[in-house]
This record gives C-alpha cells, sequence and structure tokens, in this order.
C-alpha cells in the first residue's frame, strides 16, 4: 500500500515539474545541488546502483531503491525509468517520510 502511495507522490511531483528522470537528468540533478532524493530501481543494474551510491553519498543526497523499473516509469507516464531525482524538498519529506513506514 505505501509504495502505492509513494508512486502516486511521484506521479504528482512529476506534473509540478519537481522530478527529473534518466540516468543522465538524476547525475545532472545530483551534481548541480538541486536533488533533494534520489530513487533508483531496484531492478536496476548493479552497475547503476553503485554509480549512484557512490554519486549520492559524495553529494550528501538520500537515496532509496524502489520499485521496478517499469512502476516508476509508469507513475511518471513515462517508458521505464531506472533513476529519478525529487528536485522538491516537500515531496522528498513526504516520500522519506512513507520510506520510513515500509522500513518499520
Amino acid at each position: 500500500m505505501t509504495n502505492k502511495k509513494i508512486l502516486s507522490l511521484l506521479g504528482l511531483a512529476t506534473r509540478s515539474r519537481n522530478l527529473v528522470s534518466g540516468e543522465f537528468m538524476t547525475e545532472r540533478s545530483v551534481k548541480d545541488g538541486s536533488a533533494k532524493l534520489v530513487i533508483v530501481a531496484d531492478d536496476a543494474s548493479d552497475n547503476t546502483k553503485k554509480e549512484f551510491g557512490d554519486m549520492c553519498s559524495y553529494y550528501k543526497v538520500p537515496i532509496a531503491y524502489l520499485g521496478t523499473k517499469e512502476e516508476l516509469g509508469k507513475s511518471m507516464g513515462k517508458e521505464m525509468r531506472a533513476s529519478l531525482s525529487i528536485t522538491d524538498q516537500g515531496f522528498a519529506d513526504s516520500v522519506n517520510k512513507l520510506l520510513q513506514e515500509v522500513v518499520q
């Protein structure tokens, strides 16, 4: 249930232009400081997970692994997406709160 809420929030963030997707745009948002939270699909390649994990660690950006590439893309009304970045602190906080519920 919580994953559905998170995916729904990602759709809202997309429509309000507070989310960027795709490896290039996600990487750019992390490096330019606009990324507040990075989400990588669980079924992304190990190389992609390591690359974004290392990058987010270096730039001190929270990262989460959630859903499949298809689920992430569908939530945004697009094709499959392996990575995305939320650029609004409010949306990032809301998603983080829901992610904490999943962990508990």
